[in-house]
């Protein structure tokens, strides 16, 4: 019977239960679980922070696994089958039904009313829907990517999540050669943008975070410089930036007065990308006169992901190779019967990364 850690009510003890061993119905595919990120959204999801949310819960939206069983052929977006035991990954996003309005009219697909997501919005009573468990039983319709043969399954989970989320974000900055490019908090997605950033060709990229060891990973990942929010003010960015301040500045902190901050610090005329407020932490207070219309600035907000990011996020690991030091992010493997501390180490940053790998 195959185990799981999951979230039996908002603030509860993580739980370990196991589960029928399941079997594939029409069109289902079964994953051994091969490992499972712990970000800030399952944090987030242990405190009830989210709504809509079917409790109990087995955690972890972005996996990877090998195929065990299925009912049917899957095959990539090649069209190259994908066969017993081959190492997959899947787009964590289930049902969205690009029939709607909000997905054919307002072009906005990462908030069709049908979407749901693995281990965030599909319960445990709906199955073992989440990363957190030996097995994973992935719906019809699934997106599932098989991981190229020059991307190990440890550096696509070391990327994880954030790596698509940053994919998104960096789509909509539009990043150039001639960019500079400021990114307010260096977790996953933070770090994830800055190696998009440089991949880019952007001029300059660099990071704010008050914890020294992800201004280190920063670093490490080629950033130009690192910055502690502490007496980092527009002045002191602008001197880097040939004294206009940065061109593009992206909010990944998940702190609301890190908004305002990307407000103050980015050039006029210059652009915010605001991918960090997933869940409600509050707001901050803002000066429409002097933060916006006067520094004629343009401001966007960036939620979810499409199958496209996903792709691009495996299309872009297979080109850069060992370009960028992804496992080194990786803080700490965590044991299912440990995920209660795994969560705890995300919330307190005293990991950059941290991996449930359940069997």
């Amino acid at each position: 019977m195959p185990r799981a850690a999951l979230i039996p009510a908002p603030g509860a003890p993580i739980q370990i239960r196991n589960f029928p061993e399941p079997a594939p119905a029409d069109g289902e595919t079964i994953l051994n679980t091969v490992a499972s990120e712990v970000c800030g959204t399952d944090v987030h999801l242990w405190h009830g922070k989210l709504p809509g949310v079917p409790y109990p819960l087995i955690p972890g939206h972005v996996s990877v696994g090998t195929i065990r069983q299925t009912t049917s052929a899957i095959t990539a977006i090649d069209g190259n089958p994908i066969k017993m035991g081959d190492t997959v990954t899947f787009l964590d996003v289930h049902g969205t039904c690009y029939r709607c309005r909000t997905c054919l009219v307002d072009k906005s697909p990462t908030k069709c009313p049908t979407r749901r997501v693995y281990g965030i919005t599909l319960g445990a009573d709906d199955g073992l829907h989440g990363g957190w468990s030996e097995r994973m039983v992935l719906r019809p319709g699934t997106h599932i990517l098989p991981l190229p043969r020059n991307v190990p399954a440890a550096r696509w989970i070391a990327a994880g999540c954030g790596l698509p989320t940053a994919t998104h974000a960096i789509e909509l900055a539009k990043v150039t050669i001639a960019s500079r490019v400021l990114i307010l908090g260096a977790g996953p997605v933070g770090l994830a943008a800055a190696a998009l950033a440089l991949a880019q060709g952007a001029h300059w990229v660099a990071v704010v975070d008050p914890v020294e060891q992800r201004r280190n990973s920063a670093l490490s990942m080629g950033a130009d410089a690192a910055f502690s929010p502490t007496g980092t003010s527009s002045t002191s960015i602008a001197d880097h930036c040939g004294g206009n301040g940065p061109d593009i500045v992206i909010e990944a902190s998940g702190n609301p007065d890190a908004v305002g901050q990307a407000l103050e610090l980015v050039r006029s005329g210059g652009q915010v990308i605001v991918v960090g407020q997933y869940t409600d932490n509050g707001q901050f207070a803002l000066n429409p006169h002097t933060q916006l219309n006067r520094k004629h600035i343009r401001v966007e907000g960036c939620w979810g992901v499409e199958f496209a990011h996903f792709q691009h996020a495996l299309d872009f690991l297979a080109r850069t190779k060992e370009r960028f030091p992804w496992e080194s992010a990786v803080g700490r493997r965590y044991k299912l019967e440990d995920a209660e501390t795994a969560l705890r180490d995300v919330e307190a940053r005293r990991v950059v990364k941290a991996l449930i790998i359940p069997n």
